[in-house]
């Protein structure tokens, strides 16, 4: 609580002073804009597009209201990662009243932007929630845009999978067992019950709910969606259309009842790695990892990649993104916000290299750091200077 009530201190001056130039990342403190304004783009994500970083996210603002939308999605760019020029809001909310979906005051979280070469747009998607429906709207969005920095025009938004079962779906799945009202929850039972589609016969004809999600582009231009689904139980990833704007149809599941929120998706070395969160609302707890030779699994799932003190935690923080490095081989920051609900604002980043023994990602803090971690590959942690 101190570490938090410091940041607020600090925010508080950081609007105030000029910019200085930085050469390092440190995690978890106030973090200036061009402005010396400390950076507002919580549950981002990172385009890199033509020798420049693009930094997506959500604008709070303070007090209770900041955990909705009330500005939209702000924008800013780098050619560093260390020093980032405020680029304003690259998808602003509708005006009250308008009847959008992302009419001011709904719930926008995590935005993540990706290229298409294709059409040559920008494509955003979002997790959004409906004014004045808490979270039971469950469902994702996208917007487009011929520039990186915006402004993005509103599409629409979707449930995934509407009258699809997911891939290798059982024929007998797709009818209920006569005694799966009754099961109590987290027992061996229930979680096969889940596992063979209690919550996706459900959901079938209205689409499966998506919640904490992100985008990730393969190395062969096909784009995939990766969600928090079935009440936050079970991750579903599913295919994009061409345009990167819609679904193909195509979808499965990932640890089913593994209860996973906040999904990151690197591919390294011809596999793909995913680093999640448990569900403990806005309270930081200790990520998870898994690995896949295919997008499509099996996943194995591995152990908490955060290692030393605060790890149970991760370092009170929730993923929200993993970067490549451009110009770096097998180079990947985790990036994670501390939120801070009751003053949305005021919420931090932690940034971290992610290393790797073996298939295990492996995190650990460090008060202070720059890129030339990742010239010494072979380096299993990072030490605190």
């Amino acid at each position: 609580m101190k570490k938090i009530l410091l940041l607020g201190a600090l925010l508080a001056l950081a609007g105030t002073a000029p910019a200085q130039k930085r050469t390092s990342f440190q995690p978890g403190a106030v973090w200036p804009d061009n402005h010396g304004t400390h950076l507002n783009a919580h549950g981002a994500g990172i385009l890199y597009d033509k020798g420049r970083y693009y930094l997506f996210g959500e604008h709070k603002i303070a007090g209770p209201k900041g955990n909705s939308a009330q500005v939209g999605v702000h924008c800013y760019s780098s050619t560093d990662l260390y020093n980032w020029q405020d680029e304003g809001i690259a998808l602003a909310v509708a005006a009250e009243g308008s009847g959008s979906e992302i009419e001011k005051g709904a719930i926008i979280e995590r935005p993540k932007v990706v290229f298409n070469p294709k059409t040559g747009q920008y494509v955003m998607w979002f997790h959004l929630e409906l004014k004045g429906k808490g979270y039971n709207a469950a469902r994702t969005a996208v917007a487009v845009s011929k520039k990186p920095t915006g402004p993005f025009t509103y599409v629409r938004s979707y449930r995934p999978g509407a009258g699809q079962w997911p891939t290798g779906f059982q024929e007998a799945w797709k009818q209920p067992a006569p005694n799966e009202a009754s099961l109590k929850w987290w027992t061996p039972e229930w979680r096969t019950a889940v596992a063979q589609g209690l919550f996706i016969r459900r959901d079938l004809q209205p689409g499966q709910m998506a919640r904490d999600m992100t985008v990730f582009v393969d190395d062969n231009g096909k784009a995939y969606h990766i969600h928090s689904s079935e009440d936050n139980l079970t991750l579903h990833v599913a295919e994009l259309t061409d345009d990167y704007q819609g679904f193909t149809g195509r979808w499965n599941t990932i640890a089913p009842a593994g209860h996973n929120e906040a999904p990151a998706i690197c591919k390294r070395q011809g596999k793909y790695y995913l680093i999640t969160s448990g569900c403990t609302g806005w309270a930081p707890n200790a990520a998870r990892s898994f690995v896949a030779s295919s997008i499509w699994g099996p996943w194995r799932q591995l152990e908490n990649p955060a290692i030393g003190p605060d790890a149970d935690s991760t370092y009170h923080s929730q993923s929200t993104y993993i970067l490549p490095v451009a110009g770096k081989k097998d180079a990947f920051i985790f990036m994670a916000d501390r939120w801070t609900p009751k003053n949305p604002i005021d919420g931090g980043y932690i940034w971290l290299p992610l290393s790797f023994e073996g298939d295990q990602p492996r995190l650990q803090w460090a008060d202070r750091w720059d890129l030339s971690v990742f010239d010494q590959p072979r380096r299993k942690t990072v030490p605190t200077p």
